[in-house]
């Protein structure tokens, strides 16, 4: 954390200050406090006939790695339908989300440390493509996922949870 920022309200330099034990950028002028937060993004576990979509990451970090389709929520947006715009904008298919099925935190991101929802596909339409911000997007049985890097500590997470569940004889498609 740098000083070298400025007050979203008056423009003034911020100081370094220690708050509810933390150490946290303040407004000398007026008061305001820098209170950091933590990302949110959403996504979707998307299969058919057994495999799961995943799509090629096109930009760093994690070039080239592979994970579900997935980004980050944005202000007017619920988190099912942020995560059914991510897939049909990574991979061009059009889903609509179900249930819920899990929420994964990660802290190696270099944008910064978040939390990913990731819902499952309750419809799917169309045929995955590429896309700008991917390299690729496929459905990939149980045995290619084991040979693919996966993207990120929540990449990992998700894909092995799905891939536990193909173990243990569960999962929809």
């Amino acid at each position: 954390m740098s000083n070298d920022h400025f007050c979203l309200k008056c423009g003034t330099r911020l100081s370094l200050k220690m708050i509810e034990d933390r150490l946290r950028e303040v407004c000398e002028n007026c008061g305001w406090v820098n209170y950091e937060q933590i990302k949110l993004s959403a996504g979707a576990l998307v299969e058919r006939g057994g495999k799961v979509l995943l799509v090629q990451r096109a930009y760093d970090p994690w070039y080239g790695c592979w994970h579900f389709p997935s980004g980050y929520i944005e202000v007017d947006e619920a988190p099912e339908r942020a995560a059914e715009r991510e897939v049909r904008e990574e991979s061009g298919l059009v889903i609509t989300c179900g249930e819920l099925v899990n929420a994964y935190l990660y802290q190696d991101d270099p944008r910064g440390n978040g939390v990913i929802l990731i819902y499952r596909a309750a419809s799917i339409k169309g045929e995955p493509t590429g896309s700008p911000e991917t390299l690729q997007s496929r459905f990939f049985d149980r045995e290619e996922v084991l040979h693919l890097p996966l993207a990120g500590q929540s990449g990992n997470q998700e894909v092995n949870d799905w891939l536990a569940s193909k173990k243990n004889g569960h999962g929809n498609d």
